[in-house]
């Protein structure tokens, strides 16, 4: 290694651990007590027809915390999230083996009801996807499936949902308009109304600032630093500072295998993998 490629990692590092505020309170997720587990993944495999997409992974997700899945492109971060609320179901060929429970519940029982399951784990993609209604209709949509609420109810819970997406104060008056008229930023936090408005255990989201300017992915890294408190986030993302500002917990992927699954500020300041060290620094990826 030349003395620039070593003055560049160096310089990712000093960012990284400038940016990295470490908990007293994030333990070993393998030290944590079954109770505060929420996911728990044993042995899980996936193949997409004859190619291997997720090779043997076990980690434990812990209950009301962030954990980040980072990685390179097509090392099977989304795969893996998309299987914690049985999305790869709807893809032709997809063999998964090994298990996943949910707050000690494998969901691949044959007594889980999958779109119960959906409604427990939302989700929340890349690109806002509203709907095309109404800032109301969008929010009110899930409720309208799975609640028989009185339109009394229905108001109070937009109105929460929209408060815990941190909304609510520029949509009070806009509740009639099209979503499709808000910004990008807008449209994303009203898609995290929408899901939490029937009120989860888990929330995932996949790369949900990337298509996002500075201050509209700022609204949503304060965000999920709320929501943690009541639910258990996991987050793909590509940006390591990202990763660094809003999560726990910390998982390092590569061509579908598990690498490193450890707390944030070990994954980022003390790797116990070289291959971990050389990704989160730069060298490759």
């Amino acid at each position: 290694m030349n003395q620039n490629d070593q003055e560049s990692r160096d310089l990712r590092r000093v960012n990284l651990d400038t940016t990295l505020v470490e908990s007293s309170e994030t333990l070993d997720p393998n030290e944590l007590p079954d109770e505060e587990i929420c996911l728990n993944v044993s042995s899980l495999s996936l193949h997409y027809g004859e190619a291997l997409a997720l090779k043997d992974i076990s980690m434990k997700i812990p209950r009301q915390r962030v954990t980040a899945l980072i990685g390179p492109s097509g090392c099977g971060k989304s795969t893996l999230i998309r299987c914690f609320n049985r999305m790869n179901d709807l893809i032709d060929g997809v063999r998964i083996h090994g298990r996943i429970e949910l707050d000690g519940t494998e969901i691949h029982d044959r007594n889980v009801d999958v779109a119960q399951l959906r409604r427990q784990v939302g989700m929340v993609f890349q690109r806002p996807n509203p709907f095309p209604k109404s800032v109301y209709e969008n929010v009110a949509y899930g409720l309208r499936l799975t609640e028989n609420l009185p339109k009394s109810e229905l108001d109070d819970r937009v109105e929460w949902a929209l408060k815990s997406a941190a909304l609510w104060e520029e949509m009070e008056g806009r509740l009639k308009e099209s979503a499709l008229g808000l910004s990008g930023g807008q449209q994303q936090r009203l898609v995290i109304a929408r899901a939490v408005a029937v009120k989860p255990s888990v929330l995932l989201l996949d790369e949900p600032a990337s298509a996002l300017d500075p201050l509209s992915t700022l609204k949503i890294e304060e965000l999920i630093a709320q929501l943690k408190s009541d639910y258990t986030i996991v987050i793909v993302t590509h940006n390591m500072q990202q990763a660094a500002r809003v999560s726990d917990y910390t998982s390092f992927l590569y061509l579908g295998e598990l690498i490193e699954f450890d707390s944030t500020a070990n994954i980022f300041l003390n790797p116990s993998k070289q291959q971990t060290e050389d990704y989160i620094t730069g060298r490759y990826g």
